[in-house]
């Protein structure tokens, strides 16, 4: 049995065009410039407030916490405005759900965001779970969100077992797990947490960063991902 863990931003979906408009709404209200979409694709990543940060002009990253609020406000009403899977994905995930790859997304974009889009462009795919970025954990590529991905496949696979949470267990139901994404960040969490990766050339960052960040195998378009994982 196969896990695949997928990013979202970038990797599932373009996200970038809906993510930037919010931040540029929130540098508006503050009375700064925006940036363009292709600017935040080197800006996203590290999770909603790093963004906020980033976006800032020196000397006034002091303001990353009214600008993330401001950008919250704003995505809450317009998080799928532009946003769109990547053309090929659902086909894609179809595919691996229909061999028995089990599924989940980990990802640093907002948890509660995370969830409501995974829901709304990909209502027919079954994942163990959709995590996100949230205060009780550290973003990737610390390695906690993809303990937090085993231990929810645990409770759901031995639902009727007690007893601590052991990543041992998890891994052993697996022949292999993999992390998927289209940065150097996921590479990075996918090495921390002892996966695979597979680097998605399509996303934010492109094949370049990948390659020199480690990944194990880099896809040029969704449709390879299943040939990848499946061979």
């Amino acid at each position: 049995m196969i896990l695949a863990i997928f990013d979202l931003d970038g990797t599932i979906a373009d996200t970038i065009a809906d993510l930037g408009d919010a931040v540029n709404y929130g540098l508006g209200v503050l009375g700064y410039e925006g940036h363009t979409y292709e600017e935040y694709k080197l800006l996203v990543g590290n999770g909603a407030p790093v963004l906020c940060q980033r976006a800032l002009p020196e000397g006034h990253k002091d303001e990353a916490d009214k600008l993330h609020e401001l950008f919250r406000e704003y995505y809450a009403e317009h998080y799928l405005d532009k946003t769109k899977l990547y053309d090929g994905m659902e086909e894609t995930l179809n595919r691996l759900m229909n061999k028995g790859v089990r599924l989940a997304v980990a990802t640093n974009k907002p948890q509660d965001f995370a969830r409501e889009i995974v829901a709304r462009l990909l209502p027919d795919i079954r994942f163990e779970c959709v995590l996100g970025g949230c205060k009780e954990r550290p973003k990737k590529p610390d390695r906690a969100i993809i303990d937090d991905v085993f231990s929810d496949i645990y409770s759901n696979y031995h639902s009727d077992m007690k007893g601590e949470f052991d990543t041992v267990s998890v891994l052993d139901e697996f022949d292999k797990v993999y992390m998927i994404g289209d940065s150097n960040v996921d590479i990075q969490t996918a090495e921390n947490a002892g996966l695979l990766s597979v680097g998605c050339a399509w996303g934010f960052r492109g094949k370049t960063e990948l390659a020199d960040a480690g990944a194990d195998f880099i896809a040029d378009a969704p449709a390879d991902i299943p040939q990848i994982i499946l061979r």
